[in-house]
């Protein structure tokens, strides 16, 4: 069977790298001929752990391709999967303008039966309306049906998502599509569960949809363990053992980011806006979302009064561990708030810092350590739960900053260790510590 990928970013990219690694023979097409020269010496364009080593091995083995030359590459193919992106419109909806470029070239070089598996995000009923794209733009005369395939995977452990899923979903008309995916699975010996197209699209926006649902959530809840002294983390600890609930996403903490949860839930508020249908628990989600990103600079703000002037270490800009994905990342409207204010930033994340230049080149300064971003700085924001961040012990904060004031958007630090030391903390759903002042008078009263 040869199988094509048309798009190489995490989707497609993660898609053609799994499925030759599991013994198909995929070629993987995209327009940018500097991009397909980097992939074959195996070094993938997005940093994935344990992609660039399925990339090398794959190719050099013969069982994985590159190219730009898509006529060719469509033509002789039996499975084609779209896996380009599907990205936010300004009003919410998706922009499906790269998922019908691909569908045209498709259908104008496919010179033998194929089926079209739609592995991008898409708007319930897309699949539907690509297949009629499909037929009314053929060249040639074959057989050409569209399938759903909507990916699962999560950024920083994409590899491990794919070649490991909790399940396959797949959307189809036909026996004949049914059978095709079924044997393109076979060697990943995961469950599949096979549904019509409309149902598989919408699986995969309701499966992002609730997580977020539970992040926003979380956060409320957090939100108000503070005004009545309660405490998130065991609150969350309490629910996580009833398995009606489990133990995932329940993490308070400043939003979520990312390529998915945000564009998911936008996306499937607007599509039922636009059937005539409010979803409450969705457009809550995205409002307590977007309140919820600066939550760790209204607490600055109301310490300090004025930020003018001020250094600020910021520690971790991407979205989540795991990745260099900046999109909708919470510290990105954070620092530009900041700067704003007249701050002085300076920032540091592993990965990161140089997709960040590209939004911010000259306003701020990036380090390569945080304990460089940390010297003589008046404040100190987390926004990102590196292991790298989480390893630093509270007393370099004590040491390196001129003022030890941390603002932890990721609850990375433990209550008691903060209690022991001279720093104030202000986290996110935690009992408040007492500050550096209150420490003080505490030492002096017990020493009297």
């Amino acid at each position: 069977m040869n199988i094509v990928v048309a798009g190489t970013g995490y989707v497609g990219l993660v898609t053609g790298a799994c499925l030759s690694h599991l013994g198909h023979k995929v070629t993987c097409v995209d327009t940018n001929k500097e991009k397909v020269e980097l992939m074959k010496q195996g070094i993938s364009p997005i940093y994935e752990p344990g992609l660039d080593e399925l990339l090398k091995k794959n190719y050099e083995e013969g069982r994985l391709n590159f190219t730009t030359d898509y006529k060719a590459a469509y033509k002789k193919a039996d499975v084609i999967f779209i896996g380009v992106g599907t990205p936010e419109r300004e009003d919410g909806s998706a922009n499906l303008d790269y998922v019908y470029k691909a569908s045209q070239q498709i259908a104008e070089n496919i010179e033998r039966d194929c089926l079209v598996v739609v592995k991008s995000t898409v708007p319930i009923g897309t699949n539907d309306k690509v297949e009629v794209f499909l037929k009314e733009h053929l060249k040639n005369n074959v057989h050409i049906e569209v399938a759903s395939n909507p990916e699962f995977l999560s950024q920083g452990t994409a590899v491990k998502d794919t070649l490991y899923a909790s399940r396959v979903v797949i959307g189809v008309e036909s026996d004949r599509a049914r059978d095709i995916l079924k044997e393109v699975y076979e060697r990943f010996n995961q469950p599949i569960v096979v549904t019509n197209r409309r149902s598989a699209e919408m699986i995969k926006y309701a499966s992002n949809d609730f997580l977020a649902l539970k992040i926003s959530f979380m956060n409320e809840i957090a939100n108000f363990c503070e005004m009545v002294g309660a405490d998130v983390q065991d609150v969350a600890k309490g629910m996580s053992f009833d398995p009606r609930i489990g133990d995932k996403f329940l993490n308070a903490g400043i939003g979520y980011g990312g390529s998915c949860f945000p564009k998911d839930t936008k996306a499937l508020h607007w599509l039922a806006n636009d059937s005539g249908y409010e979803l409450k628990t969705i457009k809550a989600t995205i409002e307590v979302n977007e309140n919820q990103k600066y939550k760790l600079f209204r607490k600055a703000k109301q310490r300090f009064g004025s930020l003018k002037g001020i250094k600020v270490a910021v520690l971790g800009l991407t979205f989540k561990p795991g990745t260099d994905d900046l999109r909708e990342a919470p510290s990105i409207p954070n620092v530009r708030r900041l700067l704003e204010e007249g701050a002085e930033v300076f920032a540091y994340d592993p990965v990161g810092a140089e997709n960040f230049k590209k939004l911010f080149p000259t306003e701020i300064t990036y380090t390569k350590t945080p304990e460089e971003a940390l010297r003589d700085a008046d404040a100190a924001f987390i926004f990102t739960e590196w292991n790298e961040i989480k390893a630093l012990d509270l007393g370099l904060y004590e040491e390196l900053m001129k003022t030890p004031i941390i603002f932890d958007g990721r609850n990375c630090y433990d209550i008691s260790e903060v209690e022991e030391k001279k720093v104030d903390y202000y986290s996110v759903g935690r009992r408040a510590v007492l500050s550096l002042e209150e420490k003080a008078k505490k030492e002096v009263a017990v020493a009297s």
